[in-house]
């Protein structure tokens, strides 16, 4: 039997690596082997810190909420329990916008948290 080359099959997938491989630095770019070891922790960083970035926000927003709320007199744990009381739904981006935004609004929420604790 004739030996058969891998020639088109192979093109294509070091083309599609390469080309995902666009923008990294020097021989990561040009070389398939380094560019294939690249992309590879590439991607496993971006699925990692796709739900890194979930935490990270959400942690940030209470850090400005419970700022929010020291200056408003009323504690992050004690203020988030007053809303759960109070049957107010709002999440921690809104509450965070609101208190870095609208803190004169942001102060109404708190009195109202305030009046159901």
């Amino acid at each position: 039997m004739p030996r058969v080359k891998t020639g088109t099959v192979r093109r294509q997938r070091h083309k599609k690596v390469l080309k995902l491989a666009r923008g990294f630095y020097s021989g990561r770019r040009k070389h398939f082997r380094k560019a294939k070891e690249q992309l590879e922790r590439s991607m496993y960083y971006a699925f990692r810190d796709r739900k890194q970035k979930k935490r990270d926000f959400r942690s940030l927003w209470i850090t400005r909420i419970n700022a929010a709320c020291r200056i408003n007199e009323i504690s992050y744990s004690r203020f988030m329990h007053g809303l759960k009381l109070a049957n107010i739904e709002l999440d921690r981006k809104i509450l965070a916008d609101m208190a870095m935004n609208e803190p004169a609004n942001f102060a109404k929420i708190v009195e109202a948290a305030k009046k159901a604790l």
